[in-house]
């Protein structure tokens, strides 16, 4: 961006000195979780109402792939 007219004047404080904050940085740190992704799944406020915790939702979600296993899923046949 052109400034017109305008000088540019740091209002950087001078105890913040970059080199010496960047010298230790490492460069990706946290690049292999961020690829490793995550399973994120937003719920409706309806359904989040009847959950206190994460450990609810994914015992609900548990419950239902093992009541799927003996038959408990509901048919679509009519």
């Amino acid at each position: 961006m052109k400034t017109r007219g305008k000088k540019h004047t740091d209002t950087m404080r001078a105890e913040y000195d970059l080199s010496k904050l960047l010298k230790d940085g490492v460069r990706g740190k946290y690049a292999k979780e961020y690829h490793a992704g995550n399973n994120l799944v937003l719920l409706e406020p309806d359904i989040r109402k009847q959950f206190k915790s994460e450990k609810d939702v994914n015992d609900a979600l548990r419950l239902v792939l093992e009541l799927r296993k003996i038959g408990g899923r509901p048919s679509n046949k009519r």
